[in-house]
């Protein structure tokens, strides 16, 4: 299978949460080719040690930089209130969730350590 198709058998599977039995049937009818199941747990697999090592590099970038933004909204998930952190410096943005927000979140993040006495 070609990256165009396992690209695009990610993007149904990840970014809009088709069942792995319904993107074989789309991939087969697409291309000719029946993926087994494995193999597109295995491209998950891939793309979440690739994005694994992305973030690690990001991070790195981040603190490297003289200043960091960081902030914070809410969003729901599943029923519940959740935080998105974000840091960012020059063309680096990363997005953490995580149900609480403030020091807790921040430590667990851990990009940044919360010094100060709040």
């Amino acid at each position: 299978m070609g990256r165009a198709s396992k690209a695009y058998a990610l993007h149904l599977l990840i970014t809009q949460m088709v069942f792995p039995q319904a993107v074989q049937q789309l991939i087969l009818t697409l291309i000719g080719q029946l993926i087994s199941e494995a193999t597109l747990l295995k491209y998950v697999m891939q793309l979440h040690q690739a994005l694994q090592r992305w973030e690690a590099s990001a991070i790195a970038q981040l603190l490297a930089m003289p200043a960091l933004h960081v902030d914070e909204t809410s969003f729901r998930v599943d029923r519940s209130n959740y935080w998105i952190h974000v840091c960012s410096a020059g063309e680096i943005t990363c997005k953490f969730l995580h149900p609480n927000r403030g020091r807790e979140a921040m430590d667990a993040i851990g990009v940044i350590r919360a010094t100060a006495e709040w």
